[in-house]
């Protein structure tokens, strides 16, 4: 039965399943093996995505613990336990952060009151810095230019109101 198997795997690429995240997405490892021409292929990592069409691939769909066994970080695949055990953890990361900021902001707004701190200026921004115009544009009879400001056919020489004849 071996000389079967290893002849199929001769002519076909076996993969091993090695486990499903909770999206769904099937994560192989295929063994070092040698084609029909006697070529040796070297061991390999991969996943088969639930959403295979790359454009509607997000960030974030590939778990951290499997990424890693993907890209060879680490020896082993991911367990489930360990996977339920680091979940646990960023949601009290995230709790933690919440707190920390909340406390934060009551701290800042008591500072504000006791006049320890003085508050942020409120400005009043008009138009955008990345904008040529702030305001609308002045004829004047004198050229102006700078740079990318320089509007042609925005001068005419003064007492030449007459078209070319």
């Amino acid at each position: 039965m071996s000389r079967l198997a290893a002849l199929f795997r001769r002519f076909r690429i076996v993969k091993e399943h090695v486990g499903t995240d909770h999206l769904g997405n099937k994560y192989f490892f295929i063994p070092e093996q040698k084609t029909w021409t006697g070529r040796s292929v070297r061991s390999r990592r991969s996943v088969e995505a639930v959403n295979p069409k790359e454009f509607e691939y997000l960030e974030g769909s590939i778990p951290s613990e499997w990424d890693a066994w993907i890209r060879g970080r680490r020896k082993t695949p991911p367990t489930v336990e360990e996977l339920l055990q680091n979940e646990r953890y960023r949601e009290q990361v995230k709790l933690r952060a919440q707190e920390v900021e909340q406390r934060d902001l009551a701290l800042q707004s008591q500072e504000y009151e006791e006049g320890l701190v003085a508050r942020p200026a409120q400005t009043l921004i008009k138009g955008h810095a990345s904008a040529t115009h702030y305001a609308p544009a002045q004829m004047g009879e004198e050229p102006v230019s700078t740079a990318n400001t320089f509007q042609p056919g925005s001068w005419s020489p003064p007492g030449g109101d007459n078209p070319k004849k």
